[in-house]
């Protein structure tokens, strides 16, 4: 201040007084700061939760085609024990050909027996092997809800760090991008929850 009581301001007296007046520096008030605080704050939080479900369905996927490989094998193992009662089947099939009259009576009790026991075989193997299929179904499912989970947790990541971008430059254009990346990701969250 002069002695005559002119004051002079300078340009960071200039600005703190906008600053207090909630005008900020650009035109932009404290209010425009908030609303991408708020944003950013809102975006974050909905994306960590994207991210654990993302996660979730990722182990769920996982675990699902472990139960089909176990399946699988199950269902492997029986088609082995049908192959082996095959193989006895023909040998009996073969001992009634070689086998002296009293005998065949016995072999084709065995061919019945086997045939019997090989039908069994084979529903069981079938209903293993049905198993196995439903469970790399499911975890096909899963992965493809894992993908969707990954691409609205990557869209919001994205939208966060434009929000920052936009706080730093005031471009409007940045705001208007990050609100519709945020939009985006919502969206594509919306359809992983939705199984789409």
């Amino acid at each position: 201040m002069s002695a005559d009581g002119f004051h002079v301001h300078g340009p960071h007296d200039h600005e703190l007084e906008h600053a207090q007046q909630g005008h900020g520096d650009t035109g932009h008030g404290g209010s425009h700061t908030n609303s991408i605080a708020m944003f950013t704050a809102v975006i974050a939080t909905v994306g960590a939760i994207f991210s654990y479900m993302g996660g979730a369905t990722q182990a769920s996927a996982g675990l699902y085609k472990n139960n089909a490989a176990i399946k699988k094998t199950e269902a492997s193992n029986q088609w082995n024990y049908y192959q082996a009662k095959s193989s006895k089947q023909n040998l009996s099939e073969l001992a009634i050909e070689l086998a002296p009259g009293a005998k065949k009576a016995f072999y084709e009790g065995e061919i019945q027996r086997y045939k019997t026991e090989k039908a069994e075989i084979k529903v069981v193997a079938e209903k293993l092997e049905a198993e196995s299929k439903e469970w790399d179904h499911q975890s096909d499912e899963q992965m493809h809800q894992h993908h969707r989970w990954a691409q609205a947790t990557t869209a919001l990541q994205v939208a966060i760090a434009m929000a920052a971008i936009a706080l730093m430059t005031r471009r409007k254009w940045l705001e208007w991008g990050m609100y519709g990346l945020g939009a985006v990701g919502l969206g594509i969250g919306t359809m992983a929850a939705l199984h789409l």
